[in-house]
């Protein structure tokens, strides 16, 4: 599958170098938060590229559950279980798990539609900011800190109907933005559509953290400077 280039493998585990988890999230997710630039002190692995790896290896179920439960650095060495059974771990040599993974019901195998949902729901995940977000942000008058800006993938969980797929897509359902001090929970919920029939939903749920008083100009400068560098890469 495509994501061989995004990873190095060896007989035990497996590991991600800051330039193979920032080169998922340009050129697959479309994705520029800037915790996964190369050089970023805070570097960390994109979710959605551990969410692809578990697809690729694993397969899907018609139900499945992703809890991230860590931030993975660049070149942590990650054991995927040999055989998943209905509830497994991803975890380092150490045995610190990062994600928490359960499923149910039939699964799927086929690469290509795999291949299919991994780059679509990643793309659509990849749009959290400043699409999503932004206004959800303006709605509660709250911000995240332009300096350390700390939004952390916590969970998704999806449901399929059927696993009789072709092309299945990805479109957002509904959004929403609980904050608690300066602590934010946001939820996105979507559908899964194949052939032009939804097919299944699904839920994505996300940490922000450090908000403040929500100023325009601030927000502004950050959409900015974030449609900027994916502007760049594009032209790159």
């Amino acid at each position: 599958m495509f994501l061989q280039q995004f990873y190095t493998r060896n007989e035990l585990c497996l590991s991600i170098s800051a330039e193979q988890g920032s080169g998922f999230a340009k050129t697959i997710s479309n994705d520029f938060n800037p915790i996964h630039d190369i050089d970023s002190k805070r570097f960390c692995v994109p979710g959605d590229l551990l969410f692809a790896l578990v697809l690729e290896r694993y397969g899907l179920s018609q139900q499945m559950r992703f809890e991230f439960s860590g931030m993975v650095s660049a070149d942590t060495p990650l054991v995927f279980p040999e055989s998943a059974a209905d509830q497994f771990e991803i975890a380092d040599a150490r045995e610190k798990t990062y994600l928490k993974v359960s499923r149910s019901g039939d699964q799927l195998q086929d690469q290509q539609v795999l291949e299919s949902l991994i780059k679509n729901y990643v793309f659509f995940s990849g749009q959290n900011f400043p699409h999503i977000l932004v206004p959800l942000m303006a709605e509660k008058s709250v911000m995240i800190n332009p300096q350390r800006p700390l939004v952390i993938y916590e969970s998704m969980s999806l449901r399929l109907e059927t696993l009789e797929l072709e092309q299945p897509s990805v479109e957002l359902a509904g959004t929403s933005l609980e904050v608690d001090g300066k602590r934010g929970n946001a939820e996105f919920t979507f559908n899964l559509v194949d052939g032009g029939k939804i097919v299944g939903a699904g839920v994505k749920t996300l940490i922000l953290s450090g908000l403040r008083e929500y100023q325009q100009e601030a927000i502004d400068l950050m959409v900015a400077t974030y449609l900027d560098n994916q502007a760049r890469h594009s032209e790159a």
